[in-house]
């Protein structure tokens, strides 16, 4: 792979300067205290039909009788950046179908349909187009309607645009997965991710931009932009995976890595043979001097979707998808990456 070298004079401050998310400007502990002073503060709950049965999840459910309805929502964050710097925009709207849909996927629950907010600056035709492209591909794979949508022109709000979806879908009772199934012995298996997918870009972009590199370098077939722009895999096959094997937990690989796992259930998570990283990652590592661990508390490192089951049905599983054993649980708590805990 040709990757694009690091300017002489930069070299030294970089292998001295170790990059960190929070150093970028995103910290996830903060983040979690504004989210808990937010949601503190927000107590009343409707009763019946509607009800919620469960929050606090990639998606929250309420409840409709036999059913629960899913739903979640979420944006692609800064990936927008690059999409401006390269101006190409024709996949971001995968992106934003994928952070939903794989949310919605995590509790067990088949999406159905979803609608976009696009906040911009100045309303522009082709950019809108090319995101519309994005949207549709990603709404076909996810087998999903795109139902309605919102677009507000604010000039003296937003610079470029954002955009966010929220998507439901539809679960049997009895069949949502929360992970409290989860039990010391089940296996960790892990579905491998397309690339950085929508997370961790603020941390990448400031490591680019302190290199003094562009994102119309060359990194392999592909110039750097384009292959951060490559879209959020979106893992609808996890739909006919849930019909054939007990499956206890689904955690869906975002911001905070590996962290993620904890979202499940409070045991002990031993990460002892990762997936591969694609060489992304690697590059992003060595040219930013970030540590190990806080790559795998950033980034997904080439796993966007772990399943937890029962160890006897790990052989099996290895017909039906791609991927590995990563790991196993144990009785405890946290996440460990080998020995290291995250």
């Amino acid at each position: 792979m040709n990757q694009p070298e690091k300017p002489a004079h930069q070299e030294t401050n970089l292998n001295r300067d170790k990059f960190s998310y929070a150093k970028s400007g995103v910290n996830i502990e903060q983040e979690e205290r504004a989210i808990k002073a937010l949601a503190g503060k927000i107590k009343y709950i409707r009763e019946g039909i509607g009800k919620p049965i469960l929050t606090q999840h990639y998606a929250s459910i309420l409840d409709f009788g036999y059913f629960g309805i899913a739903i979640t929502t979420d944006g692609v964050g800064s990936k927008i950046m690059i999409c401006d710097v390269i101006d190409k925009y024709d996949t971001i709207g995968i992106d934003c179908v994928a952070m939903n849909v794989n949310d919605i996927i995590a509790v067990g629950a088949e999406p159905v349909a979803m609608v976009d907010y696009i906040a911009i600056e100045k309303p522009d035709e082709r950019i809108m187009a090319e995101i519309a492209a994005g949207l549709e591909k990603g709404c076909r794979i996810a087998n999903i309607t795109l139902a309605g949508g919102e677009t507000a022109t604010l000039p003296d709000m937003i610079k470029g645009f954002d955009l966010a979806g929220t998507a439901i879908g539809y679960v049997e009772k009895d069949r949502i997965i929360t992970g409290e199934a989860i039990q010391p012995g089940d296996i960790i298996f892990g579905i491998p991710s397309s690339g950085i997918h929508s997370n961790g870009l603020t941390l990448v972009r400031k490591v680019i931009e302190k290199a003094g590199l562009s994102y119309t370098d060359r990194f392999g077939n592909r110039t750097i932009g384009e292959e951060i722009l490559v879209p959020t895999k979106i893992y609808i096959e996890i739909l006919s995976i849930l019909k054939e094997f007990e499956v206890h937990g689904i955690a869906h690989i975002t911001g905070g890595g590996l962290l993620n796992l904890q979202r499940l259930k409070n045991v002990k998570y031993v990460i002892d043979e990762p997936l591969p990283a694609q060489k992304i990652f690697s590059f992003i590592q060595e040219l930013g001097n970030v540590d190990e661990d806080e790559m795998y508390r950033t980034f997904n490192m080439g796993m966007g979707l772990a399943l937890i089951l029962p160890e006897d049905e790990a052989e099996d599983m290895k017909k039906k998808v791609e991927g590995k054993i990563v790991g196993h649980v144990e009785d405890g708590e946290g996440v460990f990456l080998e020995d290291l805990k995250l």
